[in-house]
């Protein structure tokens, strides 16, 4: 009985040892050890080294593309700056005249100055008969004058010609001068004389610039006047 059993135990360890030997190989020369259609797994060792890509020359850089010629634009040559205008307007009768035409013509100016001129105003010309040594001559001569039928006269009492024969006053000098032809001819001396007084005279000089015009003339009162002068 225990040498049945002791042969069955080696038959039993033949098979096995045979199956080992035939089935236990990891890679058997006879067939494949992976499925069909499931690529067969490989080491990366043992895979062939990969080709070098081949290399691509750089593409010759391109020129970049020629700009439209941009259109030449002339430039613009100012002439020189017209020269500025220098002027003296007046006169003004009063400081304050000159004062508000100061600021009237303040945003237009350049430089601005006021001033005060001396000046011999006339009066008139004046046609009497000089001054009789007392006022008793003086008062007979102006009975000849009536006798001669010369009138419009009188006589001065005062003042710097006292006794003096006043014959009349006029603002022009041609009548002046024919009143006293008129008189020389009825035997008297006769004499005309300009009658005029020293007054102030306001002045606003200006600098302008060379194209203001007469734009000043809408900021003064009527009747001032301009002149030229020299700049400064």
């Amino acid at each position: 009985m225990f040498l049945r059993l002791m042969f069955v135990l080696l038959i039993a360890l033949n098979i096995a040892v045979g199956a080992w030997l035939l089935l236990g190989q990891p890679y058997s020369r006879t067939g494949m050890t992976t499925d069909p259609g499931v690529p067969e797994l490989r080491l990366l060792s043992e895979l062939p080294e990969p080709a070098a890509p081949a290399t691509v020359p750089d593409p010759a850089p391109t020129a970049p593309p020629a700009s439209a010629p941009q259109p030449v634009v002339a430039a613009k040559i100012e002439g020189p700056a017209p020269a500025p205008s220098c002027v003296a307007l007046g006169p003004f009768t009063t400081p304050e005249d000159v004062r508000r035409a100061r600021e009237a013509l303040s945003a237009q100016a350049r430089r601005m100055r006021s001033r005060q001129e001396q000046v011999n105003q006339s009066h008139g010309w004046w046609v009497y008969l000089p001054a009789m040594a007392t006022r008793a001559q003086a008062l007979a001569r102006a009975r000849e004058l009536a006798e001669h039928h010369i009138d419009d006269y009188f006589v001065v009492s005062s003042g710097e010609q006292p006794n003096t024969i006043s014959l009349g006053l006029f603002k022009d000098q041609g009548n002046a001068r024919k009143r006293r032809a008129e008189v020389i001819a009825a035997g008297f001396p006769a004499q005309v004389t300009e009658r005029s007084e020293t007054v102030a005279e306001y002045w606003l000089d200006l600098v302008l610039p060379g194209d203001a015009g007469t734009r000043w003339r809408s900021r003064v009162p009527r009747g001032i006047d301009s002149r030229r002068i020299p700049c400064f």
